[in-house]
């Protein structure tokens, strides 16, 4: 079985997003990137389904500038085979992802699909959902733990209650969640050998899928700084401050 891992490029999570000035959207020039940590989560269990021979292959699959192709290297260090890389500047939004995901999935016909459960950039959360559709295949969001048996998978996901497990017919679509694994760090020699790993570029018009966004973005702004706080003495003085100054009821 062939697994195929979708990753992203983001701001590196410990950074603090700035807004351009002009209001445009986040300043990304000169500022650290990395693996968005959904997406190595995914890598990582990718790399674990193939140690434990449950998986023959692991593919990688990003888009993006030039730079993505760093970011790639990082997921063929944690252990994947082989990337590929569809070249694009600018932002693509999910709908757009998920075409062009159904495009090389159809070329390497994978047995399963992977993917972080959402990117901490926009926190769209909803790329695999619209990849399996666009496919027609079975889904499963929010992985804590998946299982391989055969050709079907049983996936406990995390849900508003608690824990649900469900099973689905492979090939299928699988998000997947922070309680799914731990990450390992790429070791000197994995990244090393990383640097020999092939790495294929497909261009977004051999794969048929138009990059146009269908949103327009009037103007991005950082949240008001938070005020400081009051103390009352009554109840009655809360729910006046409440719905009066705060205006929240």
């Amino acid at each position: 079985m062939k697994v195929l891992v979708a990753i992203k490029r983001v701001i590196d999570a410990n950074v603090k997003a700035r807004v351009r000035q002009d209001g445009s959207g986040v300043e990304t020039t000169n500022v650290k990137m990395a693996m968005n940590p959904f997406c190595e989560i995914a890598v990582e269990e990718a790399v674990r389904l193939k140690e434990a021979g449950k998986a023959t292959e692991t593919v990688v699959v990003s888009a993006g500038a030039q730079q993505t192709q760093e970011t790639i290297r990082t997921a063929l260090a944690i252990g994947a085979d082989r990337g590929i890389h569809v070249p694009h500047d600018g932002a693509l939004e999910p709908l757009a992802v998920a075409k062009m995901l159904k495009a090389v999935a159809e070329r390497e016909q994978p047995g399963l699909v992977l993917l972080g459960k959402q990117a901490i950039d926009d926190d769209c959360n909803q790329t695999g959902q619209m990849l399996a559709a666009l496919l027609g295949w079975p889904q499963a969001t929010f992985a804590s733990k998946i299982e391989i048996d055969g050709d079907s998978a049983t996936v406990t996901r995390e849900v508003d209650g608690g824990l649900e497990k469900i099973a689905v017919k492979m090939p299928c679509v699988i998000t997947v969640d922070l309680r799914l694994n731990e990450p390992r760090y790429a070791s000197l020699p994995n990244i090393m050998k990383a640097k020999k790993k092939p790495i294929d570029q497909i261009a977004l018009a051999d794969l048929g899928v138009d990059p146009a966004p269908r949103l327009k973005v009037l103007k991005v702004a950082e949240p008001p700084a938070r005020g400081g706080g009051i103390k009352v003495e009554t109840a009655a003085e809360l729910v006046d401050k409440l719905k009066n100054a705060a205006g929240v009821i």
